[in-house]
């Protein structure tokens, strides 16, 4: 062998090393932390562009399904859910917050609705959900666990198909009663079927499901709202998705500069600040303040938190009628966001003027409560709904068209209002300001 021969021989042998090491490297990802630091295995269903983890939908856990002490044996729930913003993968979080057993879950699937509001797939769609790679799960009592990812094309502003089976008894199911969206329940197990058919009993809550994530190249981290039935929504139009979070998602897809975040909505109807519901009234769910970190602080990747609270501290028993308590409730919440990096965006309280609740004495201490909000020592940024909502000629009462008839939730287009006063380059600021 000649030496021209052998330094070719030599100049391929080492392209080959370069490609192969170069295969080697881009099939981890890139991701390698330096020499010594073990690369992080990829994520079979992590999509080969970069992109990230966020959040499209949520409901809280609010409480025990009344009525179900052996839950749902033997039957498929079919949530329906919308989405904020879409991506290439998804997974799912299911509660047992409320159970007393163990919550048995044999199959699980994934797929994009046919049409809004619709129990049946679009087709080719329907994906089977696993946990920790196997089709079946056991969920402790008061206990949560999240799906492994599943590769599907999720769209933003649509429709997801999410359907548990329950093979055996399992105790009282999670719940979140206000959904304002129609779901389905089927005997048996239903839980691929693409078709609809088999799911003739409609339902107006969500069950065990509480959140949705998916991976996106375009979005670049979550807002959690959190708060009462003004942020669950519960005048809304049932199956429109126009509570004020849809509203708010809308405009962070579509308006210029606007940060792309996905939107969670953990509203519950009849929720304090300070207190939680008790057994007399338990679909008011734990106080924000006891489910801050559970609902809001640790969601997929959030960015900014808007809190929306106060009116039920007022009227509902034992009231809170010291403005400094309920401002000091919310500067905790504040405080408890800092420690983890985030700026809390927080509203005034609405008018109720002509609610039966209202009375001039709860009417006042809203009003002081409001002043110390508007003067910026307890929340990073305000936004004053209550000035958006109330009627200049009766400025204790909501504007008629943002009324719902109840003259204490909003409207639709009082809701869409809500979401036009936020100021969407708060959201975008990450660091805690000092009060």
């Amino acid at each position: 062998m000649n030496k021209s021969v052998g330094y070719a021989l030599l100049a391929g042998l080492a392209a080959v090393v370069v490609l192969i090491s170069t295969a080697i490297f881009v099939g981890f990802g890139g991701d390698d932390g330096g020499l010594g630091t073990p690369r992080k295995p990829r994520d079979p269903a992590k999509p080969a562009v970069s992109g990230q983890w966020v959040g499209t939908w949520a409901a809280s856990a609010a409480a025990a399904e009344p009525g179900t002490l052996d839950g749902y044996a033997g039957m498929s729930i079919r949530n329906v859910v919308h989405t904020s913003v879409g991506g290439s993968s998804a997974r799912i979080q299911l509660s047992n917050l409320y159970g007393t057993r163990p919550l048995p879950v044999s199959h699980a699937s994934l797929a994009l609705a046919a049409t809004p509001s619709n129990p049946t797939a679009a087709a080719g769609t329907m994906r089977r959900l696993t946990f920790g790679g196997r089709p079946a799960v056991s969920i402790p009592a008061g206990g949560a666990v999240t799906s492994d990812p599943v590769r599907l094309d999720v769209p933003h502003d649509a429709d997801l198909l999410v359907t548990t089976y329950s093979p055996s008894p399992s105790g009282p199911a999670t719940y979140h009663p206000y959904a304002r969206q129609t779901s389905y329940l089927a005997r048996g197990d239903r839980t691929e079927d693409a078709t609809g058919a088999a799911y003739t009993e409609q339902s107006p809550y969500w069950r065990y499901l509480t959140g949705v994530d998916v991976w996106s190249t375009e979005a670049r981290g979550t807002v959690v709202a959190i708060g009462d039935s003004i942020t669950d929504g519960i005048t809304s139009t049932a199956g429109a998705n126009h509570r004020w979070t849809d509203f708010l998602a809308a405009r962070l897809r579509n308006e210029p500069g606007a940060p792309r975040y996905g939107v969670l909505n953990q509203g519950i109807s009849g929720n304090r600040l300070l207190v939680n519901g008790s057994r007399f009234s338990p679909n008011n769910g734990p106080s924000v303040l006891s489910r801050l970190e559970r609902d809001a602080l640790s969601r997929t990747d959030v960015k900014a938190v808007v809190v929306e609270i106060g009116l039920n501290d007022l009227f509902k028993s034992p009231r809170q009628l010291d403005p400094k308590k309920i401002v000091a409730g919310m500067r905790q919440i504040v405080r408890q966001a800092h420690q983890q990096g985030l700026r809390v965006t927080g509203s005034t309280l609405t008018p109720f003027g002509g609610h039966r609740g209202y009375s001039n004495l709860l009417n006042s201490v809203r009003e002081q409560v409001n002043r110390i909000i508007r003067s910026g020592t307890v929340y990073d940024e305000v936004v004053d709904f209550d000035k958006v909502l109330r009627d200049p000629a009766a400025p204790v009462r909501l504007r008629p068209v943002y009324d719902s008839g109840d003259h204490l939730h909003p409207s639709d287009e009082g809701y869409r209002a809500m979401a036009n006063a936020l100021d969407l380059d708060h959201l975008k600021r990450s660091a805690p300001a000092s009060l």
